[in-house]
């Protein structure tokens, strides 16, 4: 059996400022180090005396919730830039106003491609197109418990990965998610079959799971 858990940063600066995410490069609030020390009980009761492997996004908030992982876990991260959130290129640390009175939508016609109105920014493509082949060389690795820490928008493509849906096919998917979220894929050594045993829980952050919380904006 074949298991990764797949964890979207806990809460960043960026969040509590208003500012736009994507590779504008910020660490972790207090809540957002207490929520990944909580993260990684949970990843430690899930995953046992197992041997793991933790692979995270290089970007700082990601890193730091991976490191929380690891020194729990007690197992080196390796970081990779192929697990960043979309690049949201000269938005990056602007306030979100700044985005979204120019953020432009994707048509259905051209979901993979639109450039969404933003000088610098990545295309869906250009996500997929650097998400898909790490995770697929993840997967093919002989470890059987992974963690992978990564971002908000970049979770849909890892589980779009993991499912093997291709590329010219992941334009729709959105799988929304809290920040801190655990994701559990497993593929079974009988059928093969590729799950999502679960989809993006927060339970164990105790003030989102009494008092519910924002989608992670990246």
């Amino acid at each position: 059996m074949k298991e990764l858990f797949v964890v979207t940063h806990t809460q960043s600066v960026h969040h509590v400022e208003g500012r736009v995410g994507g590779w504008y490069d910020t660490g972790l609030t207090a809540r957002g180090r207490g929520d990944a020390e909580a993260t990684a009980e949970r990843l430690a009761a899930l995953v046992g005396d197992r041997d793991v492997e933790i692979f995270s996004s290089d970007l700082l908030r990601a890193a730091e919730t991976a490191a929380a992982i690891g020194n729990r876990l007690v197992r080196p991260v390796t970081p990779s830039a192929a697990l960043r959130e979309i690049s949201y290129g000269e938005a990056g640390g602007k306030p979100q106003a700044w985005l979204d009175a120019r953020y432009v939508p994707a048509p259905d016609d051209d979901r993979l491609d639109h450039p969404c109105g933003i000088e610098g920014a990545e295309t869906r493509r250009d996500v997929a197109l650097r998400v898909f082949p790490f995770v697929e060389a993840i997967v093919a690795r002989q470890c059987r418990t992974q963690i992978i820490v990564t971002h908000g928008f970049t979770l849909t493509l890892v589980i779009a990965a993991w499912m093997k849906v291709p590329v010219e096919a992941s334009g729709f998917l959105s799988f929304p998610a809290k920040s801190g979220s655990i994701t559990h894929l497993r593929q079974d050594d009988f059928f093969r079959n590729r799950a999502v045993v679960s989809l993006a829980d927060a339970s164990h952050l105790r003030h989102d799971a009494e008092n519910g919380a924002a989608v992670s904006n990246h």
